[in-house]
């Protein structure tokens, strides 16, 4: 038979909100990244953005790789599908607009220092 022990109950006299205060004031300039990183991150977002965008502004136009792929000939439904022309414009679409955004946050991008 197991005794459960009764929840101790705090009052709000017991707890000290000074150190609370103190210690979110402090914490929140030390949670910011260092300056470093803030811009490798940067880098590393903008490479990856024109990447896959590259890909998938140019993929859906080579022939090589969109109307002789084997996962698309094994499904003839959506083959037929992504062979339409405003199917690969928007995808394309999409690639240009990752490459937007990728644009967007190089040239937006501000250090943020503690």
């Amino acid at each position: 038979m197991a005794v459960h022990p009764e929840p101790i109950a705090e009052t709000p006299a017991a707890v000290d909100p000074a150190p609370l205060a103190r210690g979110s004031a402090s914490s929140g300039a030390s949670k910011l990244a260092p300056v470093w990183l803030q811009r490798m991150s940067l880098v590393v977002l903008v490479l990856f953005c024109f990447y896959i965008g590259a890909l998938l502004a140019v993929l859906p136009w080579s022939p090589r790789y969109w109307d002789q792929n084997g996962w698309l000939l094994a499904h003839p439904s959506l083959q037929s599908t992504l062979n339409t022309g405003w199917a690969r414009g928007f995808i394309s679409g999409i690639g240009l607009l990752d490459i937007w955004i990728g644009v967007s946050e190089l040239l937006h991008y501000r250090d943020y220092r503690g």
